[in-house]
């Protein structure tokens, strides 16, 4: 059965979706942009900050849900410049355990919504 994760700790969904959906003991979180759920407002022009608000709003999620960084499977990180990889990278390695990092594909693309710099979606298991 499908179950519904949302928290007022993350940004509300800009569209026809959720922050996550659960479904048996998986968590489906929905991309997650540098927006500051307290203020609404975007974090802008700097990738590292903007990369920690996403991943402050993917752990308030994951906390939602009752599960932490470790419960993670899977991670999807949308960069509109592979040239900021290397600091993504770097904020998202504090997050998790090198021994037990999740799977992860970075593409570069286009554009995000807002026209951020990154979005970040994770899959979760209990």
């Amino acid at each position: 059965m499908k179950k519904i994760i949302n928290t007022p700790n993350a940004p509300a969904p800009i569209g026809p979706y959720n922050q996550a959906v659960l479904f048996g003991n998986t968590l489906y979180i929905s991309g997650q942009i540098p927006i500051d759920p307290k203020t609404g407002d975007l974090v802008e022009n700097d990738i590292k900050k903007e990369t920690q608000q996403s991943m402050e709003n993917l752990k308030a999620i994951l906390t939602e849900a009752g599960m932490t960084f470790e419960n993670v499977v899977k991670t999807s990180i949308f960069l509109n410049d592979m040239n900021q990889f290397s600091q993504v990278n770097e904020v998202y390695a504090t997050y998790f355990d090198a021994d037990t990092a999740p799977a992860r594909e970075t593409v570069e693309v286009s554009n995000l919504p807002k026209f951020v710099n990154v979005e970040i979606s994770m899959i979760a298991i209990r």
